[in-house]
C-alpha cells in the first residue's frame, strides 16, 4: 500500500476493495500502542519497538501498515482463514443480509440459519443437529453442559470430561480444565471439577517409551485406564482434536480412533471431537475425523466455518444425543437451557454458507489434500538437517519439530523459536510455533497456510522455513 509524504495511506476510499478511509501510518501506530490490549503478547516490548499492524490481505497475502508483503503461512494467524484473504464475494452475501435481517435470537429460526444447518448436515452424515454459538471457545462450552445436563436428567454422576495431553480446547475456563496444554492454565486456577486427563498420542515422544505399531496403540487404550481410574460411573465424555493442533500438530496412528471409538461405547461415553482447527478442509478432508473409521457423538467447529469473516460456531450431535433432551413441553427443565446471543448473528450464517460454496465450487479440499501432499514432501526434505527432529500433519497442517541433539531429542529453547520464526518473517513468510503451551516442549514450528496455496507458495514457505531454522540453530 503506498503512502504519501505525510505516512497517510493514498487509498482511494472509493475504489473497489479500498479501505474505508485515509489514515496517518504514526497515528494508528501510537493508538495500537496506547490503547490495543494484543492477545498472548507482552506489552513492555513495545516500549522499544513498533506494534505490528497489518491493513490488507488478498488470496494468501497480507501487507502491513509499512508496506510489506507476506505470504501467510498461518492463515491469519490461528489457522483460520481457509478461503484466503479479500474474497468479495463473502463481504456481499454478508452486507445483504444485514441489509435484509443482522439478528434474531436463537430461540427462534431465521433463513440463512436453517440453510447453513442443512448444508451442514449434509457434509455430517449421522449428525444432523446443529447449535450454534460463535467461537470454538462456546462451542466446547456448549458440549461439556449437554453432557452435564444429560448426566442430571438420567439420574447418574457421569458428568465428567476426559481429555488428552496436548490437545487444547479453549480459552474459557472449563474449556483451559479440559485442557492438556498446562502452561496455558498457568495463573487461572482453582479450576472447576470434573475434568480430567490422559496421555497423548504423539509416537515421536510416546508416553509409553514403545515403537508404532508394536505398541498394541497403547495410547488409545490408556483412554479405558484413565475411565476405570476416574470411575466409569462418573465419566460421561472424552474430548480429543482429531489432530492435535497447538500441542504440536500431531496426527495420531489410523487405527487411534476406532480403539477410542470401541471404549467410548463399552463404556457409555459421549465422544466429543473438537474440529475448531481441523475442520472445513485443512488437513485434506472436510473434518479431521474422516481420515479416520469412526463417528463422533458430538463435533465442535469454528476458524474455518466461516474462514473468519464472520464469528460463528457450532457443535453438530448425533440424534441420539438431542434426543435426550425432548420431553413434554410441561417438564421445564428438560431442553437445553442455553442460548448465546451472537449465535443469532445473521451475518456469520450469511458467511459461512457463501464459505462451503466456495469451499465446494473451488475443490479447496482437493487442493489441500494435494498440496498439503507437496507441502509434507517439501517438509520431510528438512529431516536432514541436524536441528530437525520429526515433521509431521495431515494436509495443508504441519508441524516441524526442533531438537538440540537428535539422539537426545533435547527440545531446542523458545529462545531459538523466537529467532526461527522471526527469520521466516524477514524473508517474508508468516509461520507460527508452538508457545508457553507444554512445559519445555515448546518447539514445533506450525504451519498452516490458507487452501488456495500453490506449488510456488509452498517451496517459498518451505525455502523461508529452512532459512529460518538455520538462523535459528546457527550457535547450537
Amino acid at each position: 500500500m503506498p503512502h504519501d509524504s505525510h505516512g497517510r495511506s493514498s487509498a482511494d476510499a472509493s475504489a473497489p476493495g479500498a479501505l474505508l478511509a485515509d489514515y496517518d501510518v504514526q497515528d494508528v501506530i501510537e493508538k495500537d500502542r496506547k490503547h490495543l490490549w494484543h492477545h498472548l503478547f507482552q506489552h513492555r516490548i513495545l516500549e522499544t519497538r513498533d506494534p505490528q499492524v497489518f491493513v490488507e490481505g488478498h488470496g494468501a497475502r497480507v501487507r502491513d501498515i509499512h508496506g510489506k508483503e507476506y505470504l501467510d503461512g498461518a492463515s491469519g494467524g490461528v489457522w483460520c482463514v481457509n478461503v484466503g484473504h479479500g474474497r468479495e464475494s463473502i463481504a456481499r452475501v454478508v452486507y445483504e443480509q444485514l441489509k435484509r435481517l443482522p439478528y434474531y435470537a436463537g430461540v427462534v429460526g431465521t433463513v440463512p440459519a436453517a440453510q447453513y444447518a442443512s448444508a451442514l448436515a449434509e457434509w455430517m452424515p449421522g449428525l444432523d443437529h446443529m447449535f450454534f454459538a460463535n467461537s470454538g471457545s462456546e462451542a466446547n462450552e456448549k458440549a461439556f453442559k449437554m453432557v452435564r445436563q444429560i448426566a442430571h436428567l438420567n439420574g447418574n454422576r457421569k458428568s465428567k470430561v476426559l481429555y488428552r495431553d496436548r490437545d487444547y480446547h479453549g480459552t474459557t475456563i472449563a474449556c483451559l480444565a479440559a485442557s492438556g496444554q498446562e502452561e496455558r492454565k498457568e495463573a487461572y486456577g482453582p479450576f472447576p471439577d470434573g475434568f480430567s486427563g490422559f496421555p497423548h498420542a504423539m509416537c515421536y515422544r510416546c508416553p509409553f517409551g514403545k515403537t508404532y505399531p508394536d505398541c498394541d496403540i497403547e495410547c488409545a487404550r490408556a483412554l479405558g485406564d484413565a475411565i476405570e481410574e476416574e470411575g466409569p460411573e462418573t465419566v460421561g465424555a472424552v474430548i480429543l482434536e482429531p489432530i492435535t493442533a497447538g500441542g504440536g500438530v500431531i496426527p495420531p496412528v489410523d487405527e487411534y480412533f476406532s480403539i477410542i471409538r470401541e471404549i467410548c461405547d463399552e463404556y457409555d461415553i459421549i465422544l466429543i471431537v473438537d474440529e475448531v482447527v481441523c475442520g472445513f478442509g485443512r488437513t485434506g478432508t472436510m473434518f479431521g475425523f474422516e481420515h479416520y473409521d469412526f463417528v463422533p457423538d458430538i463435533v465442535t467447529m469454528a476458524k474455518g466455518m466461516a474462514s473468519s469473516y464472520a464469528p460463528i460456531s457450532a457443535a453438530a450431535v448425533r440424534g441420539e444425543v438431542f434426543d435426550r433432551f425432548l420431553a413434554d413441553p410441561d417438564e421445564k427443565f428438560h431442553y437445553f437451557r442455553d442460548i448465546s446471543t451472537y449465535g443469532g448473528c445473521t451475518s456469520g450464517f450469511a458467511a459461512a454458507l457463501e464459505n462451503l460454496r466456495i469451499i465446494e465450487e473451488e475443490d479447496l479440499i482437493g487442493n489441500s489434500r494435494v498440496m498439503g501432499a507437496y507441502l509434507q514432501d517439501r517438509l520431510r526434505e528438512l529431516l536432514d538437517h541436524d536441528h530437525v527432529g520429526d515433521v509431521r500433519g495431515k494436509g495443508l497442517f504441519a508441524g516441524v519439530e526442533l531438537v538440540e541433539d537428535k539422539a537426545t531429542k533435547a527440545p531446542v529453547s523458545e529462545d531459538v523459536m523466537t529467532a526461527v520464526v522471526g527469520k521466516a518473517a524477514e524473508e517474508g513468510v508468516l509461520v507460527g510455533r508452538t508457545t508457553r503451551s507444554i512445559p519445555g516442549l515448546n518447539n514445533t514450528v506450525t504451519i498452516a497456510p490458507p487452501l488456495i496455496v500453490t506449488r510456488a507458495d509452498i517451496d517459498e514457505l518451505v525455502e523461508a522455513v529452512k532459512t529460518g531454522i538455520e538462523y535459528g540453530c546457527r550457535e547450537l
